[in-house]
């Protein structure tokens, strides 16, 4: 029998090759993988001595040749061929590749990047997988350890349908290398929206059912990207499920746009309860008290580490979720009283720019993500009456809270905290009821915010009936000029961002 070793990444190789020689593979490899061969004392033939010709153009070419992929897509009823040949069969194959994605993040130029585009590599994992009824194909090391306990141990049967997996991942592994080198020339000739994109998902959990109980569901990451949720450590609770996924999603979003102390409660993907205060314990009294009913069974998300007095406060409370950057173990010993809370370290905040992706039948949307924070420079106040400072800071903290409500939203806040919100609804004006009827007398001096701007100027009549001081929106309504009487009409200070926030 005889393998075929050529790998980049050597974790693992020496193990699984000595693993080999003592099945009574011969072992065949080819430049730095013979050399870490030899170096551990294993008897290992080079390739050039298969192919009667030398590694040229600085390694590129080494496996390419007849005698090589001969052997490895030589079928049972075709040996007596490739004897002929003076050819001898391949039975297992172990192949990685050229490390393309981890140099191009690395900054590699066009030139290096070229260097790391492997030839040889996929040509003899497509055609060992397309061979596998005869031949053993391994892409990846972590699979080493089970290949050698198959074939020391498991009957034919078992070893045929482990063949297929591992052809099946092969085949996974060499589409996605190649999709990856699409998508790097894509961007430098197309931009973020080429002609054909490529994903590439790679399943990281598999959740015990979707939204519903009769849905099946799997969590997956795009290749080639990472995010806070994807990175956070679990430390205690049930596992996540699809529903606490999007939830936790949402409420790290948003914690991640304060800089002061910031708690976030949110239910169904839309924040309930949002809070900014000079202590991490004080935020989070005032998200639970701005809906301390719809926080039960919400996720909290908190953009510091949870101290011992913060501590006290969530661990009477029943939530699904907690996120936050870290725990002090005494606040995690309290914690952990609540066995079935999930407890999430993030390791780092939501930031910078990613396409967001929404699914059609047959098809996906794709846009740029809206992360774009409130510029300053093209908020302008419209009114007689400019917002004073403790109103701008209000305005200041609604806008993300608005941005991150179903459309059509409106978010009413007061002194850091939100008093009502008004989400999903088909006409602004139900949504601007709805806000400042949860918000009730705390609408008096408070701010709204609303997601997009005003058709009419009833919202604006609403909530001055209710009191509120001060109103940030995106304007460019045909009817702004009646929304701005309005708001003058009552001394309300109104500021445009110029921006839409829609959320749908």
């Amino acid at each position: 029998m005889r393998a075929l070793l050529s790998v980049s990444d050597k974790r693992g190789l020496v193990e699984f090759a000595r693993g080999l020689a003592e099945l009574g593979f011969e072992l065949v490899s080819t430049g730095g993988t013979a050399r870490a061969l030899e170096e551990a004392g294993l008897a290992v033939t080079p390739v050039e001595r298969v192919t009667g010709f030398p590694e040229v153009l600085g390694g590129r070419v080494k496996t390419l040749h007849p005698h090589v992929h001969a052997g490895v897509l030589a079928r049972d009823d075709q040996l007596g061929e490739l004897e002929a040949l003076g050819a001898e069969p391949f039975d297992l194959v172990a192949v990685n590749l050229y490390p393309f994605e981890s140099a191009v993040a690395g900054g590699a130029d066009e030139r290096a990047a070229l260097e790391q585009i492997d030839i040889g590599g996929p040509t003899l994992l497509r055609a060992a997988a397309k061979n596998h009824p005869r031949v053993w194909v391994v892409a990846r090391p972590e699979d080493y350890p089970e290949v050698l306990r198959a074939l020391a141990d498991e009957p034919p049967e078992a070893q045929r349908r482990l063949r297929e997996c591992l052809a099946a991942r092969a085949f996974a592994h060499t589409a996605a290398y190649d999709a990856a080198i699409a998508a790097w020339f894509a961007e430098r000739l197309e931009g973020r929206f080429p002609e054909r994109r490529l994903l590439v998902l790679e399943r990281r959990a598999s959740l015990r059912y979707g939204e519903n109980p009769h849905q099946e569901a799997a969590l997956y990451a795009v290749r080639g990207e990472t995010g806070p949720l994807l990175e956070a450590r679990q430390l205690q609770g049930k596992p996540m499920s699809f529903n606490n996924y999007g939830d936790a999603e949402a409420a790290w979003n948003l914690v991640s746009a304060y800089d002061e102390p910031a708690a976030v409660a949110v239910k169904h993907q839309n924040p309930c309860g949002v809070a900014v205060a000079p202590t991490l314990a004080e935020a989070f009294q005032k998200a639970h008290d701005a809906d301390p009913v719809s926080i039960f069974g919400g996720i909290v998300a908190l953009n510091r580490p949870v101290d011992l007095p913060t501590a006290e406060k969530l661990a009477p409370l029943f939530l699904e979720v907690l996120l936050a950057p870290g725990y002090a173990p005494e606040a995690l010993g309290l914690l952990a009283r609540k066995k079935n809370l999930r407890v999430l370290e993030v390791p780092a905040f939501a930031a910078g720019d990613y396409l967001d992706l929404r699914r059609v039948r047959g098809g996906v949307l794709v846009q740029d993500a809206d992360v774009v924070p409130l510029d300053p420079s093209r908020a302008e106040v419209v009114t007689r009456r400019a917002p004073t400072e403790a109103e701008w800071a209000d305005l200041r903290f609604a806008w993300p809270v608005v941005r991150a409500l179903r459309s059509n939203a409106i978010a009413v806040a007061r002194d850091g905290q939100t008093v009502g919100s008004g989400m999903g609804q088909t006409s602004r004006i139900d949504a601007a009821r709805h806000a400042l009827d949860q918000a009730g007398e705390a609408a008096r001096g408070a701010v709204l915010a609303s997601d997009a701007f005003f058709p009419f100027d009833d919202v604006v009549r609403l909530a001055a009936e209710r009191g509120v001081r001060a109103i940030i929106q995106p304007g460019g309504s045909k009817r702004d000029a009646d929304s701005i009487a309005a708001a003058d009409e009552a001394d309300i200070a109104m500021v445009f961002t110029r921006q839409r926030v829609f959320r749908h």
